[in-house]
């Protein structure tokens, strides 16, 4: 049952009631399975003003699907700049926005994160419609533990970064999850092979909640040979068992800010990866890089 704040907020539009305040609500939607869109998604989405979505032709047939009239803004990466603007004004106007995605939770290696801060520092009230997320079925079900784990979203396409960014998490304890694009599948196995070992435990989760779903588990020797010949298809989440702590204490301190920075990476990217490494702050690292790259320049 929906919480009263909740269903006050969310009065049918057709009684011309209107709430004291815009909400911004990030709403998941499926992933693959129709089925998995919630109740509480569908009465958002029939009950705010606009869906803010990445493609309007798919966002328009899950609304189509449930008789949902709501209209549509589009809202992706490369038009972010114009239409944060013209949302959060709607937003102060007492307008109700849904923001969703093509599929999955908005934010999460998806559009948005930008729309919520702009909502947050306009103080608008910013709600979780949660849902469906591939990370976290791909984890329930990848049989790797998952008391502590690591979102590391997709990897860099170019060789140099990409070794750059396994060379950096070759010491990361934690369970770590991928997004993969399947024809670059293979490779990325074959080089996290290289930098974590052979004989870590991964899965290869594909098509998750679709009607082809598998999970495929094994070493990452293993699924890099059956993935180098046997292409795969559809959308992947690359599950990675953490390291040793063997590993960890090895490899603590090895690498630094400028072997990622010759190996093609920016100042900033690097420090990331970095900072993900040590468990410390970002713009501590990046401070120290610069500080160091000055100090180098002056000598």
């Amino acid at each position: 049952m929906q919480d009263r704040t909740t269903a006050n907020n969310l009065t049918a539009k057709s009684n011309g009631e209107r709430v004291s305040a815009g909400v911004l609500y990030v709403v998941a939607t499926p992933i693959g399975n129709s089925g998995d869109v919630s109740a509480r998604a569908i009465e958002t989405l029939s009950a705010v003003d606009l869906v803010a979505c990445e493609d309007t032709r798919r966002t328009g047939a899950l609304l189509a699907a449930h008789r949902i009239r709501t209209p549509m803004l589009s809202y992706f990466e490369h038009n972010e700049d114009r239409r944060i603007p013209e949302i959060i004004e709607r937003l102060r106007n007492s307008e109700r926005v849904a923001l969703v995605t093509d599929a999955g939770t908005p934010a999460i290696s998806d559009p948005g994160f930008r729309l919520v801060r702009a909502a947050h520092h306009e103080a608008i009230e910013v709600r979780a419609v949660p849902g469906a997320s591939a990370i976290i079925a791909a984890l329930s079900i990848a049989g790797i533990p998952t008391d502590r784990f690591a979102f590391e979203g997709f990897l860099p396409a170019r060789p140099g970064a990409l070794r750059a960014a396994l060379e950096a998490l070759r010491a990361e304890p934690r369970t770590m999850v991928f997004y993969e694009a399947a024809r670059r599948l293979g490779e990325t196995l074959t080089a996290m092979g290289e930098f974590f070992g052979p004989d870590r435990e991964a899965a290869v989760v594909r098509e998750i909640t679709k009607i082809y779903e598998e999970s495929i588990r094994g070493t990452l020797g293993e699924l890099a040979a059956r993935y180098t010949t046997d292409t795969a298809l559809g959308e992947l989440t690359l599950v990675v068992a953490g390291a040793s702590e063997t590993v960890v204490v090895s490899r603590a301190g090895a690498i630094t800010v400028e072997m990622l920075v010759e190996a093609g990476l920016s100042v900033r990217d690097a420090s990331a990866i970095i900072a993900r490494a040590e468990g410390s702050s970002r713009r501590e690292v990046y401070q120290r890089a610069l500080r160091a790259r000055d100090e180098k320049t002056r000598t």
